[in-house]
């Protein structure tokens, strides 16, 4: 434990991890605060906190599952002369699904359209009934995420300190990150890309064509450096204009 505490991948994992997962999140904020908004004024902060640390367990159980299915590494068939394990299908099945979820956020994000337009909720019935649907929410959204942690890490514990790290920050700054976001939409898009790209790989991993994991990483890592260039002169260039 010690040596992977020292080594540094594993924390540029972590760090990776809980970026994705915080900027995904907020997603999740805007369908949680609809559902929370059907109760009395004075219990949706209650709810939206306690809803919150639900979802959080839910998406660590829904991460264990998917871990421990991609335990499993013995053939169950072959294709192609290939063989395939349930490692294999989660692998493929998962990456294939964050490449449709990632092009089809991309795609809604070119043209400005927007998920929340075309959510209705019920009023709810009760304050465990809106917990209930946040964890519902909480889960279908956060797939994608679950999935590019169980590709992107070995070990179980940094899947779940990203998530517990991001459910924190959520906690915490849920309001001034979501207006950062919604201010910097490239963030999102970076994001998102990074999840196509995740998508790739796994979807490659799948069928044994392993890609090292620090090519993925030094990718990654540049476009987050230039993403931070590009904020960095719009605010300068947003200060200059109000200067003049």
């Amino acid at each position: 434990m010690l040596e992977q505490l020292l080594d540094p991948q594993v924390w540029i994992t972590l760090i990776t991890l809980s970026a994705i997962e915080i900027v995904l999140g907020i997603d999740n904020l805007v369908f949680i605060s609809i559902a929370v908004s059907k109760l009395p004024y004075g219990q949706r902060e209650k709810a939206r906190k306690f809803g919150i640390a639900v979802a959080c367990i839910t998406r660590i159980l829904l991460l264990l599952t998917l871990a421990w299915l991609a335990g499993l590494t013995s053939d169950l068939f072959h294709l192609f002369g290939q063989g395939l394990s349930v490692r294999d299908l989660v692998l493929i099945l998962g990456g294939a699904f964050l490449l449709v979820k990632g092009t089809m956020e991309i795609r809604d994000l070119v043209v400005g359209e927007s998920e929340s337009e075309d959510v209705h909720t019920r009023p709810a019935a009760s304050f465990m009934a809106v917990i209930a649907q946040i964890a519902v929410i909480d889960i279908v959204f956060s797939l994608d995420s679950v999935i590019a942690a169980v590709g992107m890490a070995n070990q179980t514990w940094i899947m779940v300190c990203a998530i517990l790290l991001a459910v924190a920050v959520m906690l915490l700054a849920s309001r001034p990150l979501g207006q950062f976001i919604d201010r910097n939409p490239s963030i999102k898009m970076l994001a998102l890309a990074f999840i196509v790209l995740i998508g790739v790989y796994l979807v490659a991993d799948g069928f044994e064509a392993h890609i090292p994991k620090g090519y993925i990483y030094g990718a990654m890592g540049f476009s987050a450096l230039v993403e931070c260039l590009n904020l960095w002169v719009r605010r300068n260039q947003g200060r200059r204009l109000e200067a003049e």
